[in-house]
């Protein structure tokens, strides 16, 4: 009875979690209709993962107290499981494993038995990862047929069109991960494979870097060997500096490839004598063997916080020593004992789509324990983000974690039995019971659900708007700042408003100077503090860790080549960078609409010949936007819209919005008519010369409104420049905007971080 009365404390679920579980998690009917509480997705999953002690002697007269509190650790927000357990918990389906890595043999039988087994993955909610370095090179003679080799790009391409053939159920996407050696003969063919990112879509690609090629390239040397995989013999050689420089150009201009230290992933390999890792899941932070797969699950960080915030106390940003004693630490090991003990449970609580996957799987036992609010966390302790003071909270608290979770696995390896390859594992006559226990996972849409920042990334805004269907707008506050706000006096709804158009309250004066210290964003953050604070939990993860290098639109190459080379040198296991519009955007689903049926029929009155205009350029979430507005003798007559990368979906839709605004001037609208149905357009606001432009629409309307009034770019009308100077901000520190591509769910522009898109505005993730 004690239990049910227990059970009975209702989630912690805030209105914009809610709208998340609804949308993605909670369980539906044949028809469609959700026919499940919060309270009953948490009740399902901790029922289904406490069941699975009722095989131990030891847990068996215990599990309706670990049901308990599995309940309450997620409901209250302290601990969430990746996505497909809370979304496959207790269903028939009961796939609850989010990473998996299988194998890419060279034949061709080998390739499409791995693509089978990839679509079986992705039906049940799971992101695959491959090495496509067995492949033998394009060109490659093929003795059994005697036809050519068509290289591992060319089956890339079939296995994203695979991938994109099978929808998850409505609710998850498929992601993969490609890769391939950095001494493989076509290796100059894969970096650049997504030059055009409209292609290759469900894809993220790195390339595996071998310690000989950084020595090589690190000593200067003039040749690097590119071997064929099929026998081994040298097929080529190039200049080690050469390549290098196209794998960081590439990941320049539009983010890809990543890289991974392949080497330095394996020497910490825990299962060396089970072969070695080529490949990793879709976000990069779990290497897994061919067959195995991996649960996640991720520690609300801010959720341990002691007492009154810091910075409402003190009136100055900490140093970590003075706030450390802040952090619940004994509560922080209950958690770390009951995730650890849960996510062992997945393993076994879990239907998996394949035999194999199962046995391996259930060999090794792997599990991915990581961390998000980590950023709010630091707003408590009041600690910048940029601090040399956040890597050292950072590293304590990682490390307090893997010490507490690597105990844990010991004590139930002692009384469930260890994981059955620890014979072949660097624990031998250690009684643990998972291989692995620490990653840091993308954390997109369960942090929404916690009511949290990502993963360890930076919040990448205080205040924001969210449009909702039916054009409800809603003004988003972090808890953190708003808490702050109001009892240091500086809050209102006005402020907010206006805050909301900003990338950063750095340079507003209304705002104490120690708040704008203490509350730091992602545009606050230099690409070099990412990777320190990347490398500072990277110490003491068993795994890997998801996140992303943002940098400026303003950096150059060799900007990208200092951050991965300090990548190198601080330790990581792999590195991604995201250059500020350098992706243009991307559409993934698109919907035709009938001919409109019209009582009459406008005849738009034609072009002449010769016309006159003028180009304009301006900043949009989506990238620089060129709008060439002609006229002839009645006014405006065409409107041509260009993005500044050509061949995007996002190019197809501004082409649209041209030429129907073409259509409507030759038709006889008025142009102010026009304007007012695109100005107020909002989706991740983008500073433009001291202007805010809300969205790509929002911006061409703006750049309409000027043409037609004559007025010059840039220009505030006089009565409001006095109001809007202290506003002004320089541009070039931003180091963080959209990806470019579009939400399928809500159409919002999404945000890369953690290695994953994932919409701020509707919670759906690619990744997690």
């Amino acid at each position: 009875m004690e239990n049910k009365v227990k059970l009975h404390i209702e989630p912690f679920v805030t209105e914009n979690a809610r709208k998340v579980l609804e949308k993605r998690y909670l369980l539906r009917n044949e028809k469609g209709e959700v026919i499940e509480t919060p309270k009953e997705m948490f009740e399902r999953v901790a029922k289904a993962v406490a069941e699975v002690d009722k095989d131990y002697p030891y847990f068996r007269d215990r599990v309706n107290e670990t049901e308990e509190k599995f309940y309450l650790m997620m409901s209250q927000g302290f601990f969430l499981p990746n996505s497909p357990t809370l979304m496959n918990a207790g269903t028939k389906m009961g796939q609850l494993s989010a990473c998996f890595v299988l194998p890419v043999e060279d034949s061709m039988d080998g390739i499409f038995e791995t693509l089978k087994h990839a679509a079986l993955i992705h039906k049940t909610g799971g992101g695959t990862g491959f090495s496509f370095s067995r492949l033998r090179p394009k060109g490659d003679v093929v003795r059994t047929t005697g036809q050519i080799a068509s290289g591992p790009v060319s089956f890339m391409k079939v296995f994203d069109s695979a991938t994109e053939a099978v929808k998850q159920g409505g609710r998850r996407r498929g992601a993969n991960m490609g890769i391939l050696r950095v001494d493989h003969p076509d290796i100059e063919e894969f970096i650049t494979c997504k030059d055009d990112v409209t292609k290759i879509t469900n894809f993220n690609i790195s390339v595996a870097i071998t310690d000989e090629f950084m020595e090589s390239l690190m000593r200067g040397k003039n040749e690097f060997n590119l071997i064929n995989p099929r026998n081994g013999e040298v097929v080529r050689k190039v200049n080690p500096r050469d390549l290098w420089k196209k794998i960081i150009f590439q990941a320049w201009k539009n983010g890809e490839p990543g890289v991974i230290f392949i080497d330095r992933i394996n020497k910490t390999h825990t299962l060396r004598e089970m072969g070695e890792i080529e490949a990793t899941n879709p976000c990069g932070e779990k290497p897994l063997l061919p067959y195995e797969s991996c649960n996640l699950g991720s520690i609300n960080l801010a959720k341990f916080y002691l007492g009154t915030p810091w910075y409402l106390e003190n009136k100055r940003p900490a140093k970590y020593e003075e706030v450390r004693g802040r952090i619940d630490w004994q509560k922080l090991k209950e958690i770390v004992d009951l995730s650890v003990h849960f996510l062992d449970n997945v393993i076994d609580a879990n239907t998996y789509p394949l035999e194999e996957i199962e046995r391996v799987t259930k060999l090794t036992r792997k599990i991915g324990l990581g961390v998000m609010g980590f950023a709010d966390l630091l707003y408590l302790l009041g600690i910048p983000y940029s601090s040399e003071e956040a890597l050292k909270a950072g590293e304590e608290i990682m490390k307090f974690i893997q010490e507490n979770a690597h105990r844990k696995s010991v004590e139930i390896g002692e009384i469930k039995g260890p994981f059955p390859a620890i014979d072949k594992s660097i624990f031998k006559g250690i009684k643990r019971r998972n291989s692995v226990v620490t990653t840091i996972a993308p954390t997109g849409s369960i942090s929404m659900i916690a009511d949290t920042s990502a993963g360890i990334e930076p919040n990448f805004a205080l205040v924001y708007v969210k449009n909702v269907m039916g054009g409800e707008r809603l003004l988003y506050v972090n808890k953190y700042f708003q808490q702050a706000a109001e009892e240091t006096g500086f809050y209102s709804e006005e402020l907010m408003e206006t805050l909301s158009k900003f990338p950063t309250i750095k340079k507003f004066e209304e705002i104490p100077p120690y708040i704008r210290e203490i509350f730091e964003v992602t545009f606050d953050i230099s690409p070099q503090q990412h990777v320190k604070i990347q490398a500072s939990f990277q110490k003491y993860v068993e795994d890997a860790v998801s996140k992303t290098i943002n940098l400026p639109e303003e950096a150059k190459p060799e900007d990208v080549e200092k951050v991965y080379f300090l990548a190198y040198e601080l330790g990581c296991k792999g590195i991604t960078v995201y250059r500020w519009g350098s992706r243009p955007g991307q559409v993934y689903d698109t919907v035709k609409k009938e001919e409109d049926r019209k009582p009459k029929k406008i005849k738009p009155r034609p072009r002449p010949k010769v016309v006159s205009g003028k180009t304009y350029k301006i900043k949009s979430e989506l990238g620089t936007v060129y709008i060439t507005i002609n006229e002839d003798e009645f006014g405006p007559h065409e409107v041509f819209i260009q993005l500044g990368k050509s061949g995007s979906s996002a190019n197809a839709l501004t082409e649209a919005i041209g030429r129907l605004i073409s259509l409507a001037f030759r038709s006889g609208i008025d142009p102010i008519e026009i304007v007012d149905q695109l100005k107020g357009i909002r989706s991740i606001p983008t500073w433009d010369e001291g202007e805010v432009i809300l969205s790509c629409p929002d911006g061409i309307g703006k750049i309409l409104e000027k043409h037609i009034k004559g007025e010059q770019l840039g220009i505030f009308p006089e009565d409001k420049k006095q109001k809007r100077i202290i506003y002004e901000f320089d541009v070039k520190n931003i180091n963080f905007i959209t990806s470019g591509e579009i939400c399928p769910e809500c159409g919002s522009a999404m945000i890369l971080a953690e290695n994953c898109l994932t919409c701020p505005h509707c919670g759906f993730s690619k990744c997690d």
